[in-house]
């Protein structure tokens, strides 16, 4: 049953990321008739918002575009910083709605914020930790059961908030890009609507993934109950 788990969880993950990836080549072959580069974009719409207080720089990983609230930087990969594509100026624009949520108190952005230490704390029990007392009988089966479920459990809660937060992020973007007049109504507009969409499915995809896992556990536990 684990492995069943396993396997639908990576093809969620790897279908999803798939996904992505086929729409965003083709939205970087769509043009923006304001010619401003992701990085530009950036700078325009967090100006228009009066966020003086985020810095733009250019990652190095592909793909690998965020905001972090803690720092006030806004990181967007190099094809994202310097390109004039559909797929460019959406993903950056999708990292400012996070800066626009972040100046609102968007509560689900800010709920995520608090949970992040709490997350990263269960995954190392999750992934590490607890698999190890097990192996190791320094716990219980029974006891073991418990902390996985509990691990996963908040990992599931703080992917199933990141789903509101990404979504909103994306309505932004779609928003204050035609707002401003970075993206044209037609080809662009539905460029960038693809390739936040297709973004949006692979944080679907982990909350699938986390959920089939976190009710494995608990139906361990349940069969393990009813034996005891």
């Amino acid at each position: 049953m684990y492995l069943l788990i396993f396997a639908i969880t990576m093809l969620l993950s790897l279908g999803a990321m798939a996904y992505l990836k086929s729409v965003y080549a083709w939205a970087e072959k769509v043009p923006v008739a304001s010619g401003l580069t992701g990085a530009q974009a950036a700078a325009r719409i967090l100006q228009s918002a009066g966020i003086n207080d985020v810095n733009i720089v250019e990652g190095n990983s592909f793909l690998g575009d965020h905001y972090d609230p803690m720092k006030k930087e806004l990181v967007l990969s190099p094809a994202n910083y310097e390109g004039t594509s559909a797929a460019h100026v959406g993903v950056a624009a999708h990292e400012c709605g996070h800066a626009l949520q972040h100046q609102a108190h968007y509560f689900p952005l800010e709920l995520r914020m608090t949970s992040v230490y709490a997350t990263n704390y269960a995954s190392n029990a999750v992934f590490y930790i607890v698999p190890m007392l097990m192996i190791f009988h320094l716990v219980s089966y029974y006891v073991g059961l418990w902390f996985m479920a509990a691990g996963l459990g908040v990992i599931m809660f703080f992917n199933l908030i990141t789903l509101p937060v990404e979504y909103d992020a994306s309505a932004r973007a779609k928003v204050v890009l035609q707002k401003l007049g970075i993206v044209h109504p037609g080809p662009e507009a539905a460029a960038v609507n693809s390739t936040l969409n297709a973004a949006g499915l692979t944080y679907v995809a982990a909350f699938i993934g986390i959920l089939l896992q976190f009710l494995y556990y608990l139906m361990l536990l349940s069969g393990n109950r009813r034996n005891n």
